[in-house]
């Protein structure tokens, strides 16, 4: 059911994978300045804004960016519970036209929720380039849902975009299953099907909630008891289905092999035709900086090179603005004082104005300041570049050896800049071990804010006993 502020409009979902143009066909719809990025769980709450289309107003819900509809990390989970949930007219599938056959399995995933579907091809631009033609007319007949090729930078195809959404979200339509599983879990499928229809007016499809049930029973159950207010399941027996549709189909672990095998294999054979490559075209290019980038011999140079790049740009850059910007509130502090002497403001009230609050704020705001505006312009380039998520892969084998994963070294790098941008940030982090780990261990890492700090007590405490080579160590 849709929630009771929207029941005037229409609601739609974009839903789509990681870095596949979502967020600018978000913005392009809603005229809206949601963030842009391409690592993963760069979108993990979701995004609202509207739009108007022949007289009527839509409300779009940007969905976190996921690869699957199953509940291992906090992408999934939230983009899962909304689709579930009912609470919209139509879904828009944003696909990359660039390797549409690994876009496909949310598409297939998402139609076995709901029949609303419609599939958006985005970066024709960029596929154009790499000599790779969709034809989204075949695409459309294989799926059976409505298939739009778009570019959404330029807002090629909008129209048509637009036209196919408003028809879908006319009147609710039955959920399509392309996909056909193993016979076994088929069977397996049916045995749980055949509980289900005790129940009547379910909101999702029994062959939908099957398939939940047979991959995550636990977290299945009670979201549908939730869903359900807990009423209409009470006469179905599920733990016995389950136990019965387990031995069909061989145990929990082959049903849970099986599913998304038959997704991957129905993907690449529906790919197969509608995605055309030229030969003629050489687009090695990105597969040459990504063997550059990611190989065990110049992958991890490369990324210390780029990365100490950054920080001694941060850090030697930040000097002048932090200048300037010390010579301002010393002018400023003097002719605040002069003007509160003048006043005629006590002595105390003035120094604690002046020199206990305004000078320093100013002092804070010269010294983080700086480095800040230096630092995340500088991070942001190399997001914008797409090498981000080859620093995680990188650092993935190390990190693993320390209990976590590669996507921390993100986080760790944001916390240089903003200690709090860095522990805010681990939301991209699928464990919650991992992210617990990262949250702590990124409270230790000194962002500009406790430079200044750092270097005053290693002066003062370590530094100052010392003698010799160690004391100019720690000095420096």
């Amino acid at each position: 059911m849709k929630e009771q502020k929207y029941s005037d409009k229409k609601v739609i979902a974009l839903a789509g994978n990681p870095n596949v143009g979502k967020s600018t066909v978000f913005n392009a719809l809603t005229g809206m300045h949601q963030h842009t990025g391409n690592w993963t769980g760069k979108t993990v709450g979701s995004a609202e804004g509207r739009f108007t289309y022949s007289g009527k107003e839509y409300v779009l819900v940007d969905l976190p960016g996921t690869y699957s509809l199953c509940t291992h990390s906090e992408e999934e989970e939230n983009a899962g519970e909304f689709l579930r949930s009912g609470r919209f007219d139509a879904v828009i599938v944003v696909c990359d036209a660039v390797c549409l056959e690994r876009n496909l399995n949310l598409v297939l995933q998402t139609m076995e929720i709901t029949g609303n579907v419609v599939v958006c091809i985005n970066l024709l631009d960029e596929a154009k380039k790499k000599g790779i033609e969709i034809d989204t007319e075949k695409l459309g007949k294989r799926l059976g849902v409505p298939t739009v090729g778009i570019c959404a930078r330029t807002k090629q195809g909008f129209p048509e975009l637009l036209s196919a959404v408003q028809k879908m979200s006319e009147d609710k339509k039955e959920p399509k299953f392309p996909v056909k599983y193993r016979e076994s879990t088929e069977k397996a499928i049916e045995i749980l099907c055949g509980t289900l229809r005790k129940t009547p007016n379910l909101p999702l499809s029994e062959r939908y909630m099957a398939l939940r049930l047979l991959t995550e029973p636990k977290k299945a159950t009670e979201e549908f008891k939730e869903l359900f207010c807990g009423d209409k399941l009470k006469n179905c027996d599920i733990s016995t289905a389950l136990e019965r549709a387990y031995r069909v189909c061989g145990g929990r672990e082959k049903v849970q092999d099986d599913i998304p095998e038959s997704i991957v294999k129905t993907a690449e054979n529906t790919a197969d035709g509608v995605v055309k490559t030229n030969q003629n075209k050489k687009y090695d290019f990105d597969r040459k900086l990504d063997k550059l980038f990611t190989s065990k011999l110049t992958g991890i140079p490369i990324m210390l090179l780029l990365l100490l790049l950054i920080f001694w740009i941060t850090a030697v850059g930040a000097n002048y603005p932090s200048e300037l910007l010390q010579r301002a509130s010393g002018f400023l502090t003097q002719k605040l004082m002069l003007l509160l002497t003048n006043a005629g403001v006590s002595v105390w009230l003035r120094e604690m104005l002046v020199n206990g609050m305004f000078k320093v704020l100013c002092w804070v705001v010269s010294v983080m300041l700086p480095p800040m505006a230096i630092f995340f312009p500088l991070f942001t380039l190399l997001e914008d570049f797409g090498y981000l998520p080859r620093v995680a892969f990188n650092l993935d084998h190390s990190f693993r050896k320390s209990g976590t994963c590669g996507k921390q070294a993100l986080t760790m790098c944001m916390g240089f800049g903003c200690n709090a941008v860095g522990v805010t940030g681990c939301r991209i982090i699928d464990s919650p071990r991992e992210k617990l780990i990262a949250v702590i261990t990124n409270c230790l890492v000194p962002c500009n804010g406790r430079f200044p700090a750092l270097i005053n007590i290693i002066t003062i405490f370590f530094a100052a006993g010392s003698f010799g080579i160690c004391r100019s160590v720690l000095t420096a």
